[in-house]
């Protein structure tokens, strides 16, 4: 008897707590295994455990009852994963999928007291997790995060849907553009001179159209540098830290398009359907680049040998060149497909 018919024959509403991942993109695509599990277990509770930085986004994605906030300054070390855990035994939870790698997300699987717990294979998975599976390589990662309800459940979900929910206007706000130059690794970031070089051919390209940069609240200076003395800066806002990631999604979902990094908001803006331009450099888009294809544009230089290095920082050159020599006229081309040009 499968996992799942075994589960179903003794509980017939069970319990399910699922521990989403620590990064917001990643969160975005943890939506589809959220959407799978809720497909498989129709009837079912399903809750969250998310970093509590986090919990704007968790709670965007359909499927999920509750979202437990977890602090990793409330509760430190392998020891504070374990007094987490054990705070829900309350719950009387029935299944447990563990999406983050991490042997302290395994301690809290632990901790929680729950029978059945699911997640892939690490280090001490052999006695922290019920059932462990190997995570395939070579995929996207949100076919990497499904395919643990797959191997568990012994069968595939109708649809990998990555899908935020957020109270969008009717329609997009015309000639409303919101870019996101940030990245908290260096090598995905937009280096200031290019930066401020793309900025003024956007505004003289594009005369009509408002552009609303966004980023953390340390991010803010940065922005503000790369605006400082810009061309047409009357039509150039910046909210950087002016936003919970929950309002950042209504913004994301209200404009025209978003042109971004490979960085969580990328994947923010894709998620609640809005056109988006990514620029990657030392990432690898076939593995963690916005998932849904409409109104998806990839853009990357391409021509240096140590593209993608999936590093943090550019040990090369210093800065990204692989984002410094990014064609500015594939950007333009990409977004005249959503605001008047001139």
């Amino acid at each position: 008897m499968s996992h799942i018919s075994n589960l179903k024959s003794h509980i017939s509403h069970p319990k399910i707590l699922i521990r989403l991942p620590n990064w917001l993109g990643d969160v975005v695509m943890s939506s589809a295994f959220v959407n799978t599990v809720r497909e498989f277990y129709p009837g079912a509770v399903i809750d969250a455990i998310v970093k509590k930085e986090l919990v704007g986004a968790a709670s965007l994605i359909p499927g999920l009852d509750r979202v437990h906030s977890f602090s990793k300054q409330e509760f430190p070390g392998l020891r504070g994963a374990y007094a987490f855990g054990k705070q829900l035994r309350s719950e009387k939870y029935d299944l447990f999928f563990n999406l983050p790698e991490s042997f302290s997300s395994q301690v809290m699987a632990k901790a929680t007291g729950i029978k059945i717990r699911v997640g892939f294979s690490k280090e001490g998975s052999f006695f922290l997790l019920t059932n462990s599976f190997k995570k395939p390589k070579n995929i996207h990662r949100v076919e990497e995060y499904v395919s643990l309800a797959e191997q568990f459940l012994g069968r595939k979900p109708s649809s990998y849907n990555v899908r935020l929910d957020v109270a969008k206007p009717g329609k997009s706000a015309d000639g409303l553009v919101i870019i996101n130059f940030n990245s908290e690794a260096s090598s995905r970031r937009m280096p200031a001179d290019k930066a401020k070089q793309m900025l003024n051919l956007l505004t003289n390209t594009f005369t009509k159209t408002r552009f609303t940069l966004i980023g953390s609240k340390k991010e803010a200076e940065f922005i503000e540098q790369i605006t400082s003395g810009a061309d047409n800066g009357d039509r150039l806002q910046n909210v950087a830290g002016q936003t919970d990631l929950a309002g950042l999604a209504c913004l994301l979902g209200a404009a025209a398009a978003v042109l971004t990094t490979d960085s969580g908001p990328a994947h923010l803006a894709n998620g609640v359907g809005t056109p988006t331009i990514v620029l990657f450099g030392a990432g690898n888009e076939h593995n963690t680049a916005p998932y849904n294809k409409k109104d998806l544009h990839v853009i990357r230089y391409g021509k240096l040998d140590c593209e993608p290095c999936v590093k943090n920082t550019c040990e090369l050159y210093g800065i990204p060149k692989c984002m410094e020599l990014i064609d500015e006229l594939e950007i333009i081309s990409a977004l005249t497909n959503y605001i008047p040009n001139g």
